[in-house]
């Protein structure tokens, strides 16, 4: 714990609950009332897959341009720590994960960044809740 509060790998399918009415989650929904008492980590890839999602979203219409913008400045506020090394572990420990847990390398740097930090991971997708059980992550428990 920091003196902010815990620190956790965040996922993006906890984020993206919060944003999609149809995704609500109470585990998503109680993560989100930390803040900002916590620091979340994520991935370099974080803010684009935000970004496609966002983008499906409006091409799919659940959402508009608007609600994107209300949540994305939403988004920017919170205490979110950008790891550096992500582009670096892509091809190695990252890759070695993809195919170790049978993971999307998006998703295989989730559980790349949670192993290295020794912090717990806050998922919804449950391979990936599956890979950090094998590799030893503990879940994030808000």
């Amino acid at each position: 714990m920091t003196k902010k509060g815990p620190r956790f790998v965040l996922d993006c399918s906890v984020t993206l609950s919060w944003y999609f009415a149809d995704e609500a989650n109470a585990y998503a929904d109680a993560i989100a009332a930390l803040f900002p008492r916590v620091e979340v980590l994520v991935p370099a890839l974080w803010h684009l897959e935000i970004a496609n999602a966002v983008a499906m979203g409006e091409r799919r219409k659940r959402s508009t341009v608007a609600q994107a913008t209300k949540w994305l400045n939403y988004l920017a506020s919170l205490p979110v720590i950008v790891d550096g090394e992500t582009t670096a572990r892509a091809w190695t420990d990252t890759l070695s994960l993809a195919r170790t847990h049978n993971l999307s390398s998006y998703d295989a740097s989730y559980l790349e960044l949670a192993l290295r930090l020794g912090h717990p991971l806050a998922t919804l997708d449950d391979k990936l809740k599956a890979a950090c059980a094998t590799a030893g992550v503990a879940l994030f428990a808000p």
